[in-house]
């Protein structure tokens, strides 16, 4: 991690949940079950604790006992300045600028209630390899977003299918919540997540972002 994103994106961990449009797609029958009946209207969020963050280059261990481990590639948007009551049309001047995320997870059993087991282990959370300013990013709602394990593409999207663009997460969010200088807002991830096993290099590139890399070892 860039010593400028290390000073920068120094505040809490914020995952938004199904924010692809072909992730809700796959899920909305589930979403028309009992006791919901519908798909949610909010954002669904979960908070990645401090002991998740990690960076490029690091290892992160499997949990191993038959459980699987899952990657999120998702793009990170690090907050400038407290927001709180944003208007979507102002969002973006409280960004700071961009990086790169991997939110790694062990399989989600629903996403209306994300489990702090699944998501919260040592190490679940890498951001970098650097801070892009929002000067150097002309659109963020229009970057490829790929992972590869062990250099093969798995898994592929664009932010362009956000379901929730960054402007509108940043003001239903700071609604009720103050986001402060040096949170991360983690986007998404989208559908189509891979298992990976120790041994494997697990690499997240985002286009004009760069590439966050890093190692999957046994417990």
């Amino acid at each position: 991690m860039s010593r400028a994103l290390h000073d920068v994106a120094t505040g809490t961990l914020f995952g938004v949940a199904l924010n692809y449009q072909g992730l809700l797609k796959q899920r909305l029958a589930e979403f028309e079950q009992p006791p919901y009946q519908k798909p949610p209207i909010k954002p669904v969020l979960f908070i990645k604790t401090p002991n998740t963050r990690n960076q490029h280059g690091a290892d992160v261990v499997h949990p191993g006992n038959g459980e699987r481990l899952q990657p999120g590639p998702a793009l990170g948007v690090v907050i400038g300045k407290t927001a709180s009551r944003v208007r979507p049309d102002e969002a973006l001047d409280y960004v700071a600028g961009y990086t790169i995320v991997n939110e790694f997870s062990l399989p989600e059993d629903s996403y209306y209630r994300p489990a702090v087991k699944a998501k919260c282990r040592d190490g679940f959370c890498a951001i970098g390899p650097e801070l892009v300013p929002t000067t150097q990013l002309a659109d963020p709602h229009s970057l490829a977003i790929k992972l590869y394990v062990n250099g093969v593409i798995r898994q592929q999207n664009t932010t362009a299918n956000f379901v929730r663009n960054i402007p509108l997460l940043i003001a239903e969010i700071s609604e009720f919540m103050t986001l402060h200088e040096g949170d991360v807002l983690i986007t998404g991830t989208p559908e189509d997540r891979v298992d990976v096993q120790p041994g494997d290099t697990v690499e997240v590139e985002i286009s004009g972002l760069g590439r966050l890399a890093n190692h999957i070892v046994a417990e």
